[in-house]
């Protein structure tokens, strides 16, 4: 007698559940992410072969433009209940008399880079026109003009007063000049940073002599 074949039934995943957790895994992720601020001005670092990363917590990152304005970033650093932009700019405030009220020094907590002189920030944090706040950032001052020492090395001193831990990045434009870029060096140097990184573009073939032909 022939045995009867039973049919086979076809496997059968039911993927409901998987399109309702990746659902809630999508909500949760945007409701929860904050995203970083566009930087004061888009670097194009030169090219090299270290494979070194630039670190993205406890880090603060002075920026070189090709048309040689420096500008300042400093992050909350891997606590982020620390606020230290926030402490950074309360600190200013009272030393400098910048008269910035609490709505301006939230705004310079949720900020990125800038650059502009002391005297120009409170009209730059109280400016609601993008492109108004853009034609602010002319740079940051590297000399002594209207203050005892230059603007770029009091904030570089008082963000590592408040973050001792922070590394420092320089991050400068492959078309920047040299000069302001050694100065940037030398103002670190002059508040005893002597180990910081410079930031640059992994190149992942070495050059050849065929290449400097």
């Amino acid at each position: 007698m022939a045995k009867i074949k039973l049919k086979r039934a076809q496997p059968h995943v039911d993927m409901t559940p998987m399109v309702d957790l990746f659902s809630l895994l999508l909500t949760f992720f945007m409701l929860t992410a904050s995203f970083r601020p566009q930087e004061a001005k888009v670097i194009d670092s030169p090219s090299s072969v270290s494979d070194k990363a630039t670190p993205d917590k406890d880090v603060i990152s002075v920026l070189v433009s090709k048309d040689d304005k420096v500008f300042f970033n400093m992050d909350n650093g891997k606590d982020t209940s620390a606020h230290f932009r926030n402490q950074l700019i309360t600190k200013i405030n009272d030393i400098y008399h910048l008269s910035l009220n609490e709505k301006e020094i939230k705004a310079f907590g949720q900020g990125s880079s800038f650059g502009m002189p002391l005297k120009n920030l409170k009209a730059y944090l109280s400016e609601e026109d993008a492109g108004k706040k853009e034609a602010m950032q002319v740079g940051i001052p590297m000399d002594t003009v209207g203050t005892q020492y230059p603007e770029l090395e009091i904030w570089v001193a008082y963000a590592r007063e408040l973050n001792p831990t922070a590394e420092v990045a320089i991050n400068g434009d492959a078309e920047a000049n040299y000069k302001t870029v050694k100065k940037v060096m030398d103002v670190m140097q002059s508040k005893n940073v002597n180990k910081f990184n410079l930031v640059t573009n992994l190149q992942k073939e070495e050059a050849t002599l065929d290449d400097l032909k």
